[in-house]
């Protein structure tokens, strides 16, 4: 997609990974970036700085849009490649697949990395632990073709306290 490299581009060329670009209605396109590092959150100053920069790119490049937003991923972040399936590796997420396996597409568990294959293999298979319907733990093997969507599930410590 044209728009996904000219984009991804311009914010690499600022210091931000690219996680996700969003199409919505009334010509909103949300651009959701990120530190490469990990370490550093994404500030209104991070966001302002792409914000401007693509805000003179998008039209050069005829890429069409009536509001450009720039956020951060936020605490229920998007895992969308096999690297961040490799990288959550051990944390919570909500995965949903394409196809229901076992009359069932919705699942909670903790995420297990890449299981079989190469990491950028199509036919690499990531797994995710979970809790069955009968309360035992199972595990889910799957591909990223198979994923309709997975987010990270929020971890929130208003106490502040450091494990």
């Amino acid at each position: 997609m044209k728009d996904q490299r000219i984009i991804s581009a311009e914010v690499e060329n600022l210091g931000y990974a690219l996680v996700e670009i969003e199409r919505e209605a009334g010509g909103l396109l949300r651009v959701t970036i990120e530190n490469p590092d990990y370490e550093r959150l994404i500030n209104v100053q991070d966001c302002e700085k792409v914000s401007h920069q693509l805000s003179y790119t998008l039209p050069v490049e005829n890429i069409p849009f009536e509001r450009l937003e720039i956020s951060s991923p936020g605490l229920d972040r998007p895992v969308k490649s096999a690297a961040d399936y490799e990288r959550f590796s051990g944390m919570e997420v909500d995965l949903k697949l394409r196809v229901a396996v076992g009359e069932r597409k919705k699942f909670r568990g903790v995420l297990q990395g890449l299981l079989t294959g190469e990491l950028d293999s199509p036919d690499a298979k990531f797994g995710l632990l979970f809790e069955g319907t009968d309360g035992a733990e199972s595990q889910l093997e799957f591909s990223l073709a198979e994923v309709d969507k997975t987010r990270l599930v929020p971890v929130i410590d208003f106490k502040g306290r450091k494990s």
